[in-house]
């Protein structure tokens, strides 16, 4: 009978034990359960009025700080240790932006696609996340024919990646990255983009859905092209937008965060005219300071999305939307 006494009496301790050891164990399995090292689909979205902007993550590059022109490496140095920034190179977002009127579904940029780089060309993906098929695409508005802005009209096979969607490029950009003579006059190294864009282009071309524009044409209503070269001969900025509330989409007017707001004067070497460039960047941000308007660019923080704040006579701030 004692036996049975103490038998009981040690039951309870070695069970609380057992338990306080399952607990031990499983919180060492929480611990060390594997890091997840992705992020959450890059989509992000707001309302302009009567239109749903979405803004799409097409991934993003290093940027060599050697290729900006106009500016020295201290005065980089500097800028960049402002924002915060290290190392020898930036790295820069690469977005495009998605419309929906309410009866059109408008794509501004595509992203890489599947051209260059594994880590860039997530735009695809991350329309489908967002709730859309690239079927429902009814036009795709093309800032400028550079790769990580078109690369996503194709898919890996070379097919239209959009089956029923019409390309809207301005003619001065179509008319100089289509032309055989423009293509024999650059470098021999640089032929292979004209080669790359006659790819994208001709399967649409081929289905007659490939249109060019003019200098501040309405496009469809709500969208008018705003010319904005020196960039390339036909970058073309896009006002989104009906009556007092719009979105200026101005592609890649900035390719530098941390320095081309404090020196809108730096160019960058993928600048075809690089005073030209320079020129239209500055006028582009008094008017968009001066008008208190909302911007969207293709190479700022993910989504891109803010106002530009004048600082001084010559001299901004990029002020991002709230999420």
């Amino acid at each position: 009978m004692k036996h049975k006494f103490l038998f009981h009496r040690l039951r309870f301790p070695v069970a609380l034990i057992s338990v306080l050891l399952f607990l031990v164990l499983l919180s060492s399995a929480w611990a060390e359960a594997p890091m997840v090292k992705t992020q959450a689909p890059g989509y992000y979205r707001m309302m302009l009025g009567q239109f749903e902007v979405t803004a799409l993550y097409d991934g993003s590059t290093e940027q060599d700080m050697k290729l900006l022109r106009n500016i020295s490496e201290t005065e980089i140095q500097a800028l960049r240790t402002r924002m915060f920034f290290s190392g020898a190179t930036t790295r820069t977002s690469v977005n495009a932006y998605l419309i929906n009127t309410g009866s059109k579904l408008v794509l501004v940029d595509t992203g890489l696609g599947s051209i260059f780089s594994p880590r860039i060309g997530n735009m695809m993906q991350n329309l489908k996340a967002a709730g859309y098929n690239p079927a429902q695409v009814d036009a795709v508005m093309i800032t400028h024919m550079h790769g990580d802005h078109i690369g996503g009209l194709g898919d890996a096979t070379g097919k239209p990646a959009f089956s029923k969607a019409v390309v809207y490029v301005a003619k001065a950009e179509s008319d100089y990255w289509l032309s055989a003579a423009e293509a024999e006059k650059a470098p021999e190294n640089f032929r292979k983009y004209f080669k790359m864009v006659h790819g994208i282009a001709d399967p649409y071309i081929a289905l007659g859905r490939w249109k060019t524009f003019a200098n501040n044409d309405v496009l469809i209503p709500g969208f008018k092209a705003v010319p904005t070269p020196g960039h390339t001969p036909g970058h073309t900025a896009f006002e989104v937008g009906t009556g007092a509330e719009s979105l200026l989409i101005m592609g890649d007017l900035v390719h530098n965060l941390a320095v081309q707001f404090s020196r809108p004067d730096v160019s960058i070497e993928y600048d075809t005219d690089q005073p030209q460039a320079v020129s239209v960047r500055q006028a582009m941000f008094k008017r968009a300071a001066d008008r208190r308007e909302l911007v969207a660019g293709m190479h700022l923080p993910f989504p891109g999305i803010g106002h530009i704040r004048c600082d001084g006579i010559t001299t901004y701030s990029w002020v991002p939307i709230q999420y």
